[in-house]
């Protein structure tokens, strides 16, 4: 005879996440958390395991980036929580919805060995930490996680005793998902007088530059901006976050910021009038302010800034959604300008300008990273999804030609290394129909290479490319030219490969550009799984941003 298992706090916990519609999470188990998991696992929500808590909340950064939806993690109590602190802040400043199921210390006991007061640490990080230390207490601050951290794009931990989670259940109370409540996220319209005084504004500009950030991507204003920038005679722009946007448009000069190429910076450099569209204008977007000194700035956001990180930056303001906005002041302007900026000598220039104008460099018999880069991207299908790492490698795939936003995925508000693994992972759960393409440094490779293991038991489609130069490239390329040892960030070029392969994968180090193609081909043809590329490149190149950084 069986007996009907009482109903748990954690089997509750699990029926709210399931009923704000989570259908995907990640974590690493521990005492603290391995009920809830269960719990949740057991009503259908499908998990990744990872090896590290910052991975499986890094992982969550991305789905939610991906996918749109809340992201989900769960770690257990003390050092389970301690690990994930980078990825807070990283998630923080990118303003990524995430609710965290962190356990907490039982509070039946009269000592616990990882026992923490853990809500300072996530504060410091600029998170929320909401506490459960009574049935009561659960259900009104699950309601209040969800809906901050989707109303306010953050992420929100939840902290819970495991002896709480694991008790029976005695409350006769329902969770009512935030999805029940009335829609708060109606469109903002900018006032009229507003609109005529941006209209003037624009009207005085003769060389004028649309620059969209992501907000741009989330109202969905897209055909908006490019039709702007068609009456306008202006150029294109996006920030590094939403690169991609305008990937279709001929006179798109791609990123802007310190990423931006030589072809964007002289054309930003010539423009008096830039119009941010969705953008936080941050300190990166303008290159601390040295790519557009000489252009006003006209903000266009729910939120626009006069100050931000430091600096001033921008002395015109519309607020209001990012559609609405561009449509109004489409809808006062006069007729579209002859085009002088948008000729086919601005077309050809920007097309054919090279990225890099920098000429061959020592080798020592190693690849290129700009012609594996070059290589990658004549064979890599447009259509597959492209995420980029941080670090010195980052440069090159940035411009890769003819890649939409919603197939190009990169995470770098905070600077840190080793989430490139984590990044391809959280992609590859959020858009199982294509490959992830990963491009990551062998040092932040090396970082949590241990989730190579977590791909492999997933059978994740990612392919991984590994732009190996031997250490730490950044700090590699600012110690030489110091005139300062770099013993401590080069390393060598390693056998990535191999190693790969000791985590049941296959990998391949490639020294020839030429047999590309058959590992492409051999990627394709093994339908589920995952490949490790290991291109060991000469670590004498710089990209055009380092150089900027060491000659200065």
């Amino acid at each position: 005879m069986t007996h009907q298992q009482a109903t748990t706090v954690a089997d509750v916990m699990a029926q709210a996440f399931v009923a704000e519609g989570v259908s995907q999470a990640f974590a690493l188990l521990g005492d603290g958390n391995m009920h809830f998991a269960a719990a949740l696992e057991a009503q259908g929500c499908q998990f990744t395991y990872a090896r590290h808590e910052h991975c499986a909340v890094s992982m969550a950064m991305a789905y939610a980036r991906v996918s749109g939806q809340t992201g989900v993690a769960s770690v257990t109590c003390g050092p389970g929580l301690t690990q994930i602190m980078t990825a807070l802040v990283a998630a923080v400043r990118a303003k990524i919805p995430m609710v965290i199921l962190a356990g907490e210390a039982p509070l039946g006991l009269p000592w616990y060995n990882q026992e923490l007061d853990q809500a300072p640490f996530v504060t410091a990080c600029g998170a929320s930490y909401l506490s459960v230390h009574d049935q009561r207490q659960l259900l009104p601050v699950l309601t209040r996680a969800f809906s901050q951290a989707q109303s306010q794009a953050c992420p929100v931990v939840v902290g819970v005793p495991f002896d709480v989670q694991e008790a029976p259940w005695q409350l006769n109370a329902r969770y009512v998902p935030t999805a029940t409540w009335p829609a708060l996220a109606q469109r903002v319209a900018p006032h009229p007088e507003a609109v005529t005084n941006a209209v003037a504004v624009i009207e005085q500009a003769q060389r004028i530059i649309v620059l969209g950030g992501r907000g741009v991507v989330q109202a969905g204003a897209q055909a908006q901006c490019l039709e702007l920038a068609q009456r306008l005679d202006a150029l294109l722009a996006s920030t590094l976050p939403a690169r991609g946007l305008f990937a279709d448009d001929p006179f798109n000069l791609n990123v802007a910021g310190g990423f931006s190429s030589d072809a964007a910076k002289r054309y930003f450099g010539q423009a008096d009038l830039v119009i941010a569209v969705g953008s936080r204008l941050a300190s990166h977007a303008s290159d601390a302010g040295r790519l557009y000194a000489q252009a006003r700035v006209l903000h266009i956001d729910l939120s626009p800034a006069v100050l931000s990180q430091g600096r001033m930056v921008a002395q015109n303001h519309l607020r209001g959604d990012a559609r609405l906005c561009v449509q109004a002041l489409l809808d006062q302007l006069p007729a579209a300008r002859s085009s002088h900026w948008r000729s086919e000598a601005t077309r050809h220039d920007i097309a054919n300008s090279p990225l890099d104008p920098q000429g061959p460099v020592p080798s020592d018999g190693r690849l290129d990273p700009r012609a594996v880069v070059a290589a990658l991207d004549q064979a890599l299908p447009k259509a597959w999804m492209m995420v980029n790492s941080s670090g010195h490698c980052s440069y090159y795939p940035t411009h890769m030609h003819g890649r939409a936003v919603e197939q190009f995925l990169t995470i770098r508000e905070f600077g840190a290394i080793g989430n490139g693994l984590s990044y391809a992972i959280g992609a590859a759960v959020a858009r199982p129909d294509v490959p992830v393409v990963l491009f990551d440094g062998d040092g932040s490779f090396l970082m949590h290479v241990q989730e190579l293991e977590t791909i492999r038991r997933h059978g994740l489609k990612i392919l991984i490319c590994v732009l190996n130069d031997g250490g730490y490239g950044s700090e590699v390329h600012k110690l030489r030219a110091d005139g300062v040892s770099q013993s401590g960030a080069f390393f060598g070029h390693d056998d990535l490969a191999a190693l790969s392969r000791g985590f049941g994968l296959d990998a391949h180090r490639v020294a020839d550009l030429s047999t590309l193609s058959d590992h492409m081909a051999a990627f394709v043809q093994a339908g589920a799984g995952a490949m490790v590329l290991d291109f060991h490149v000469s670590d004498q190149v710089q990209s055009p941003v380092m150089r900027r950084i060491t000659q200065h």
